[in-house]
């Protein structure tokens, strides 16, 4: 299994809108250049944040993107599954049938429970970690320095705050 980069880039995105201060919003162009993603490519990715009701989306002149949910609230999962739904990471193909030259598919996959087993393992970690407990991390982190100024970044190309969020 590989997630794809779009998880990546919209957990990291997620973790930029964390940094704003209340009320400000950054625009999509801003958060794509931060973190290295085509904005045409990325503003499909924060549709669907939106849709899942992550982050909120600000029109106008002035607009951009914020979270909708407090840092503490938006779990990795969360994101993983806005940008890559929630089916199962395992669909048998039929091969044990085709092993058996099984005619009719009575039996089930022998892999199926164990393969659940390990899907329902990894999505408990990423149901575990939160973006508030990502951003702390990069925080305390080797990154502490470089991060605060981004931070400080962040907060001077934010747009003007929105008293009325």
């Amino acid at each position: 299994m590989k997630i794809k980069t779009g998880v990546e880039q919209s957990v990291y995105a997620v973790i930029l809108l964390n940094l704003l201060p209340e009320g400000a919003v950054l625009h999509s162009e801003e958060i794509s250049r931060h973190i290295g993603a085509s904005p045409s490519y990325f503003q499909k990715l924060l549709r669907r944040m939106v849709k899942a009701d992550l982050i909120a989306s600000i029109h106008g002149t002035k607009g951009g993107f914020r979270l909708n949910r407090s840092p503490e609230d938006i779990r990795i999962y969360d994101i993983y599954t806005a940008i890559e739904g929630r089916q199962s990471l395992y669909t048998s193909s039929g091969i044990l049938d085709n092993m058996m030259d099984s005619i009719e598919t009575s039996e089930e996959c022998i892999l199926r429970d164990t393969m659940g087993e390990a899907e329902e393992s990894w999505k408990s970690v990423l149901k575990r970690e939160n973006i508030a407990g990502l951003t702390e991390k990069l925080r305390a982190g080797n990154y502490n320095e470089r991060f605060k100024a981004l931070e400080e970044t962040l907060q001077e190309s934010c747009s003007v705050k929105y008293e009325h969020i």
